[in-house]
């Protein structure tokens, strides 16, 4: 999965950074909003993390403006600022939800899966597609009865295909899924991830379709 955070306090940021992807996700990270909001355009994310007390263009604004556009991706608010007036002002303006900080990681985490699961219209956190069975919080895939613990891009790599179960994803797709902002990109890493996974697995818990890319299938097959 792959999250813009758009916050300027260094220390947070880093934090942020480092503990996202120890948790699977690839970060990309700006640190005022006038770069946050040409991210928004560049990229496709999953979710992003805006704090409110931006340099240059306010959170606040960068999410209205967006809204205002017509871009979906699911933002999660985080900010000092614990003001019912800004909790107000931030969901009107198409939060997907809030966060105080300080806060815990587990926390945000939770928060982020609880977003996810609204916006794809689930209402369990178990991810499911055919016979497999993902869950986020300790990415572990289940597949025929065969249970394992994934490595960090193998997870991105299976969360990716899950998200669209039935949906063919190229190489490009699920690499820009996978690899933030100045990650070198070898040219077969994400066959050497399939690869991994089916050596888990089994070959077929990721379709190849020849010539267009990668799928996981909707039905139990």
């Amino acid at each position: 999965m792959r999250v813009l955070l758009i916050e300027d306090d260094a220390m947070l940021g880093k934090a942020l950074v480092r503990g996202l992807s120890e948790n699977g996700m690839t970060v990309d990270w700006t640190r005022n909003g006038v770069d946050g909001f040409a991210a928004l355009d560049r990229s496709e994310y999953a979710m992003a993390l805006i704090d409110i007390g931006l340099p240059k263009m306010s959170g606040l604004d960068v999410l209205k403006a967006k809204r205002a556009s017509g871009l979906m991706t699911p933002a999660l608010i985080i900010t000092a600022r614990d003001g019912v007036s800004d909790m107000v002002a931030g969901l009107d303006l198409g939060a997907d939800d809030y966060i105080v900080k300080p806060f815990e990681l587990p926390v945000l985490l939770a928060r982020m899966r609880a977003v996810i699961r609204r916006t794809n219209g689930r209402a369990q956190q178990l991810m499911t597609a055919g016979n497999i069975t993902l869950d986020p919080s300790t990415q572990v895939a289940t597949f025929r009865e065969v249970r394992h613990l994934l490595s960090v891009r193998e997870f991105a790599v299976l969360n990716a295909l899950m998200e669209r179960p039935g949906q063919i994803l190229s190489r490009s797709q699920i690499e820009s899924r996978i690899y933030g902002w100045g990650e070198e990109v070898q040219s077969n890493a994400v066959d050497v991830l399939i690869h991994g996974l089916r050596k888990k697995f089994g070959k077929d818990i990721v379709r190849n379709v020849r010539g267009a890319g990668w799928m996981v299938t909707k039905e139990g097959q």
